[in-house]
């Protein structure tokens, strides 16, 4: 059972989360995470010392849910097409967002690497989380020499057309390029 610490500090983080995916890291304030948290600006560094603190917080929460769900999808999907196909259903899922704000992962990184260069290597591992998965499916399907490059492909395609449908707020965009997508893992 979670003490109430440990809600406040997971408030925080899911606020900060929230602010820094549509708004940015660098245009998100202590004071906003604190109103979007409902915890006190003078309690809040209790838990954080600095923004950087929260960022390090965010991504590691991040990567622990995208684990977590990673790890779901092995067990209700034995067929690695079919996992390969489930991360493609997450694009589609997340299809408001993603015409809206882009990808959370992608537009951190992205605004990182131009100012944050330190923590920026931290953003570069929730990609890894990604690879690391989507490797062994291509294996399974028997591209074992290739998989990594196939892993890099398709976490690249997906991002770019995170960006286009973010550029031109287009879903259409979004939804047919999954369609080619997936019809590129049934030929595999």
């Amino acid at each position: 059972m979670k003490t109430k610490g440990q809600d406040n500090r997971q408030h925080i983080i899911d606020a900060a989360n929230m602010l820094f995916y549509r708004q940015g890291f660098n245009q998100t304030s202590f004071s906003e995470i604190a109103d979007q948290a409902h915890i006190p600006r003078g309690n809040f560094y209790y838990y954080f010392k600095s923004k950087d603190d929260i960022l390090a917080a965010v991504i590691e929460d991040r990567i622990q849910r995208m684990r977590a769900m990673l790890a779901e999808w092995d067990t209700q999907f034995p067929n690695p097409k079919d996992k390969l196909h489930r991360f493609l259903d997450m694009l589609l899922n997340s299809e408001a967002d993603l015409v809206r704000y882009g990808c959370p992962i992608g537009s951190l990184a992205v605004e990182l690497s131009k100012t944050q260069q330190d923590m920026q290597s931290k953003a570069k591992d929730m990609f890894d989380v990604f690879v690391d998965w989507l490797i062994p499916q291509f294996e399974a399907l028997g591209h074992k020499t290739e998989a990594r490059m196939m892993a890099l492909r398709l976490l690249a395609k997906g991002q770019g057309v995170s960006v286009i449908s973010n550029a031109y707020s287009d879903a259409n965009f979004l939804r047919a390029e999954i369609a080619e997508l997936n019809n590129w893992i049934e030929q595999l």
